[in-house]
């Protein structure tokens, strides 16, 4: 699996390999190591730790090894790797030493908020407090929350790109705000910890992505436009197409991940996503121009309402000037490369 994408784990290292000095003979305890995110940080770590030969070790909390390993067997093959049964909201705690922690342990599920609003509570703010006493415990020299940009609420229309002083917040009335209060209380809890612990709490306020692994079935649009290509199906949107979104490729995202984790300044978000923006339209387009077997067509069910275009695009100037970061894969590229993917795996 490393081999087949060699390109982005070199684009990944190029870009990061100044930043892993501190982490010779260490170990990162990673929640949801066996999502999008984590597929993307695991891969990542194994390729950088053996090009650097750091020595390290990188632990995944996972409540079922056995599931992961059956979808992912090439993971055996590095025994850097290892994993710890149980769940995040009350996993027993390791006696072996952990230098880093990377939480990103909560799936922003749509089904989930819906129909079980509470559990969704529950595991993002109880699996947080749980995880920040493991690192407490630990003396971790650095720990990055995954949060979102969720957090901010519905972004006003005539923001194009929300930065990280904004001061807006999810509707408190509406229990689909759950994800996104869980996340501000995540955040708030890291900061607690930093002010009466000091501990070295790094947040990424993270919006949309594409690239290999991610879910094609699940509620992102990217993702299932891609599925409608791949199964020759005309792309049916069913609202009008206007709202904007942004995509960043999932190679871009943890060089900015592991880039926050080690150099970002102490309780301080960042914005972690594209700051180009485009239309759910103009997505489905972009992506129907990639088939290869017909002509997919683009299908609006929803006539332009007139209304204001809902935005949900971060401003990543903090990202850029402070960690130099930028973007380095376009939204074109990247929809080539997740059906490139998709079409051999």
């Amino acid at each position: 699996m490393l081999h087949y994408l060699k390109d982005d784990l070199d684009l990944i290292f190029h870009n990061t390999k100044e930043v892993w000095g501190d982490l010779k003979d260490s170990t990162i305890f990673l929640t949801g190591g066996t999502g999008f995110f984590g597929l993307w940080l695991l891969m990542s770590f194994i390729f950088v730790n053996r090009k650097l030969e750091l020595n390290s070790k990188m632990i995944i909390l996972t409540r079922n090894k056995s599931n992961f390993l059956s979808k992912h067997k090439w993971v055996l093959e590095y025994p850097e790797i290892s994993f710890l049964e149980g769940d995040v909201n009350n996993f027993k705690f390791i006696d072996a030493p952990v230098d880093y922690i990377i939480h990103a342990a909560t799936d922003a599920s749509i089904k989930l908020n819906d129909e079980q609003p509470l559990v969704m509570f529950e595991t993002i703010v109880n699996g947080t407090k749980r995880i920040l006493d493991f690192a407490k415990l630990k003396e971790v020299k650095s720990f990055l929350l995954t949060s979102s940009g969720a957090v901010y609420g519905k972004q006003p229309s005539d923001i194009q790109n929300i930065s990280e002083d904004y001061l807006g917040s999810p509707v408190i009335s509406d229990s689909n705000s759950m994800y996104a209060e869980g996340k501000r209380i995540a955040e708030v809890l890291c900061a607690s910890y930093y002010k009466l612990f000091n501990l070295p709490v790094k947040i990424a306020r993270c919006y949309a992505f594409i690239g290999p692994f991610l879910a094609l079935d699940a509620h992102f649009a990217a993702g299932n436009f891609i599925k409608n290509l791949l199964d020759n199906e005309d792309i049916i949107i069913k609202g009008d197409g206007t709202p904007h979104r942004s995509y960043m490729y999932s190679a871009d995202l943890v060089i900015w991940l592991w880039t926050i984790l080690f150099n970002g300044k102490d309780n301080n978000p960042y914005n972690v996503g594209s700051n180009h923006s485009i239309s759910i339209a103009q997505l489905a387009d972009y992506v129907s121009q990639e088939s290869v077997d017909r002509d997919i067509n683009v299908i609006i069910k929803t006539p332009l309402s007139g209304k204001d275009t809902l935005r949900y695009v971060p401003n990543v100037d903090k990202a850029l000037n402070e960690l130099n970061l930028k973007i380095y894969t376009d939204i074109n590229t990247s929809i080539k490369k997740t059906i490139h993917f998709n079409r051999i795996f």
